[in-house]
């Protein structure tokens, strides 16, 4: 692989073998509009971005010129932070096998590959003060009844929908629906619930192209950025959906030459006579603060949008391509490391610019939601694939994957938030409205 590292690593097809019945009895549908009215009153209260940060052992705490005091504190009636917390034993896992699932990606299918140890698939996620109830595909399929979904980012976005489509299986497989064969835009329907799902490959977030001047000083190709330009692949696509799950950050480690106003303005390690080295930072906000400024200049977009933390790589004794590798088999505690570092300021970035964008799309009757992986992610260095993606014999070359996620592992967790956050949506928004109307009238 010339130019790609393994935040690239291949778009193998992955189109569905024969799906089995549909498996939905009519008393999974009794028993599901049973427990919906029953669940609304007793789950655990988190969502608001200052709480998560506030109580993440991992992270500092902000500077009050960093709050905004005009967003909707409503912690005092949604107590539980869902995203802090630990990893604990889970005897019921995993809800899926690499043989039960056709959308799990080859190299992220570690047990295929010969994985020898199985206690990774075995844990689930325990906030600190309130219980987070495993993914319910029936109720998932429920709520989202009509609606529609997109994973827009890199292939740790995919990785995360391919998640989800597994734990979904349980219930019903999608058929594709794609438009293009082009496999970093793919759609599925889940045709008994009139449920679209879709991804959209946007690594850097913002318009961007290899580079064909230079093969760049680390051998794995050489990026030019235009970021103050939107990616139109997705940019003129998602007016459609009611809900967009954003996610971007390992495209951005990679040297890059930056572009404002179609000019060089700066570059991350790009090496280049007279082009100042500007760091993977100023990428990296700029590409957010452009994406979000894109949705907000939407006039057609009225969905949610759900921007999903960065996700740590595991990289030990050495870096992706110099031999670094992620052999442990077990969950680290919360005591037992920080985010700190470039994951850390990357992680502050997404946050700063999560809230002025928030702000922003607010005031156009826009919703944005934070979900917030980061610390889940950063304890789980046992569930990456490492040298399991491929048969130890294959003559191909890839790296040790650190960055991707086994499945079934540690990101079918993602899901969990994620309805816990759906299921949250309506007290949310009752939450908000209540707060700007008392702005508006203190205001007048």
């Amino acid at each position: 692989m010339k130019h790609q590292a393994i935040d690239e690593l291949l778009f193998g097809k992955i189109r569905p073998q024969k799906a089995p019945k549909k498996f939905v009895l009519l008393v999974c549908a009794l028993l599901l509009l049973t427990i919906i009215p029953l669940y609304y009153p007793s789950i655990c209260r988190s969502l608001f971005v200052s709480k998560t940060i506030d109580s993440n052992p991992l992270v500092p705490s902000p500077s009050s010129s960093a709050q905004e005091e005009d967003l909707p504190s409503i912690t005092s009636n949604l107590k539980c932070d869902i995203f802090t917390g630990e990893w604990v034993p889970n005897p019921d896992a995993p809800y899926y096998t690499n043989k039960t699932c056709w959308a799990i990606h080859e190299h992220q299918n570690c047990m295929k590959y010969g994985r020898p140890d199985t206690e990774f698939m075995k844990w689930k996620w325990k906030p600190d003060d309130c219980e987070l109830p495993v993914f319910n595909p029936a109720q998932f399929l429920e709520l989202l009844r009509g609606k529609s979904m997109a994973f827009v980012g890199d292939s740790v976005g995919r990785n995360q929908m391919q998640s989800m489509i597994c734990l979904l299986s349980r219930v019903e497989y999608p058929i594709d629906v794609s438009t293009t064969e082009d496999q970093r835009f793919i759609r599925w329907k889940y045709t008994s619930y009139n449920f679209t799902m879709a991804t959209f490959w946007t690594p850097h977030l913002v318009k961007s192209k290899e580079a064909t001047y230079t093969d760049g000083p680390t051998k794995t190709g050489l990026f030019e950025l235009y970021l103050d330009e939107f990616d139109e692949a997705w940019t003129t696509q998602i007016n459609e959906f009611d809900y967009i799950i954003l996610s971007a950050g390992h495209w951005f480690f990679r040297p890059m030459v930056y572009y404002e106003n179609r000019k060089i303005t700066g570059c991350n390690y790009c090496l280049l006579d007279n082009v100042p080295d500007l760091g993977k930072h100023y990428g990296h906000r700029k590409a957010f603060r452009t994406a979000f400024k894109a949705i907000n200049s939407l006039e057609n977009y009225k969905g949610i949008t759900y921007v999903r933390t960065f996700a740590p790589s595991h990289f030990e004794n050495g870096i992706w391509n110099e031999g670094g590798n992620c052999l442990r088999t077990k969950p680290y505690k919360s005591n037992e490391t920080r985010l700190e570092g470039l994951n850390l300021e990357l992680y502050m970035i997404q946050i700063e610019e999560f809230r002025k964008a928030e702000k922003e799309g607010r005031e156009k009757g826009l919703k944005y939601r934070l979900l917030d992986t980061t610390q889940a992610t950063l304890l789980r260095p046992d569930g990456h694939p490492s040298r399991y993606g491929h048969w130890p014999n294959e003559n191909v070359t890839l790296y040790n994957d650190c960055v991707h996620w086994c499945l079934p592992g540690p990101i079918d967790t993602w899901s969990d938030f994620l309805l816990e956050m759906l299921k949250m949506e309506g007290m949310r928004s009752a939450e908000e409205k209540k707060h700007l109307i008392s702005r508006d009238r203190r205001s007048n």
